[in-house]
């Protein structure tokens, strides 16, 4: 076997593996984007925990086969950036959604993306960029459970200073 497909093949496991980490993928088209504004997003990416990688469309194609999710070749044309979240399966459509609209950039944008095993158009992913993330869902519970507590701990305070009084 040649050096070039040794690499090839072992480029595809890579993909097989963050594939099968990822809870999902959010794929973007990004032509035109300048160098300082990938840099940029590349950055937000480290910092919201998403991993962003520029990777061969055939490639990747070959690493769905492997995996079993089919129906991504409509969404596999022209220049490709593909962006995983390995621990909210929000955090990734979120954080592209944040940097084009922060940058009002039409150089870049969601195409499609894959979640729970299964290809999902641009409009799906964009709902999803729309949807609080994992940790504000556990603020959100929180919030909703300690405040019954609070009230019953208020009431309680009212009634012993009424006592007191």
């Amino acid at each position: 076997m040649s050096e070039n497909r040794i690499l090839k093949e072992k480029q595809v496991a890579e993909i097989v593996e963050k594939l099968k980490a990822a809870q999902s993928v959010t794929f973007c088209s990004y032509s035109g984007l300048t160098v300082e504004q990938v840099t940029a997003l590349r950055k937000q990416c480290r910092e919201n925990g998403v991993q962003y990688c520029v990777l061969k469309n055939r490639l990747f194609r070959l690493a769905l086969q492997q995996v079993g999710i089919e129906g991504a070749d409509d969404l596999l044309n022209g220049p490709n950036a593909f962006v995983f979240s390995m621990n909210d399966p929000v955090s990734a459509p979120k954080t592209i959604s944040k940097f084009i609209e922060a940058g009002k950039l039409t150089s870049l944008a969601i195409t499609g993306g894959i979640m729970d095993g299964a290809v999902k158009d641009k409009a799906y992913m964009e709902a999803m960029s729309k949807m609080p993330g994992r940790d504000e869902l556990m603020a959100m519970l929180v919030g909703c459970l300690s405040s019954p507590i609070s009230s019953l701990v208020a009431v309680l305070d009212e009634i012993a200073e009424k006592k007191a009084a």
